[in-house]
């Protein structure tokens, strides 16, 4: 594999299985030194050991994105390890399944508290060594619930959406500092994520089919087909791209019909 990323310092939040992980093992594979974070320290380290079985480096950050204490402990135990942080990808998420109605004032605090005020907190914490290092690339994970409307999930869709006017007001505000700000929106994606929320579904089976056939490519994605698009936008391949937000989702944003319970 092409080292994209060689010498460059990575942070992926949520990085302990998922997507995450997937995005932290491809950065590695890259040449990139990453910084693997996640409240789980159990999944910190196993994406950690995978990353150094196959000749990567990677440092374990075991964070509560909800806290500033513990998010400014992790970016300087990452820059103690490997330097100047030049990526950040803010991935971390929790997708409460319910309509909004059905959502608990605790889990819209815990949606927003990990998936949006997360993101904020990493952002602040790097934003100025960035500056000073001239640049860096700052990657959003959204997702199509942002753009459009899917069912049950109003909470985990206002956060996507905040994230993607999060990315284009960010872009305006570091692109002459050298920091471009670009977010991703993945459609399904056959991910754990996917199928928690399948599992909680009444008839898993008929949805997944409904997931697959309502892509228009007739299939939902693979983490390693979103993994490829993040390393483009971390890579120096996308110097003149800002401000975008990349719908990864085989043509899912094109077609106005979704699944219904």
């Amino acid at each position: 594999m092409s080292e994209r990323l060689k010498n460059k310092v990575a942070l992926v939040t949520g990085a302990g299985g998922g997507i995450g992980r997937g995005i932290a093992v491809r950065f590695a594979a890259e040449g990139a030194k990453v910084g693997v974070l996640d409240i789980l320290e159990d999944g910190v380290r196993e994406t950690v050991e995978i990353i150094e079985k196959t000749g990567g480096q990677a440092c374990g950050l075991t964070c509560n994105l909800r806290d500033p204490q513990s998010v400014k402990n992790a970016v300087a135990t990452l820059n103690s390890t490997f330097g100047t942080i030049n990526v950040v990808v803010n991935n971390a998420a929790v997708m409460p399944a319910k309509v909004l109605h059905e959502t608990t004032l605790d889990e819209w605090d815990a949606v927003f508290g990990v998936n949006v005020r997360g993101a904020y907190l990493v952002n602040r914490e790097v934003i100025p060594q960035m500056i000073a290092n001239g640049g860096g690339s700052i990657i959003h994970m959204a997702s199509i619930t942002g753009i459009r409307g899917l069912p049950g999930l109003a909470g985990y869709s206002a956060t996507k959406g905040a994230l993607i006017s999060l990315t284009r007001a960010m872009s305006t505000d570091y692109a002459r500092l050298g920091i471009r700000v670009n977010s991703v929106s993945p459609g399904t994606i056959d991910s754990p994520m996917l199928r928690d929320f399948l599992a909680a579904q009444s008839d898993q089976n008929r949805l997944r089919q409904e997931f697959d056939s309502m892509h228009p490519i007739g299939r939902v994605g693979t983490i390693e087909e979103v993994a490829s698009v993040f390393v483009f936008l971390a890579s120096d391949e996308a110097s003149f791209v800002t401000g975008s937000n990349y719908e990864v989702d085989g043509g899912l944003s094109s077609k106005g019909e979704q699944p219904q319970d």
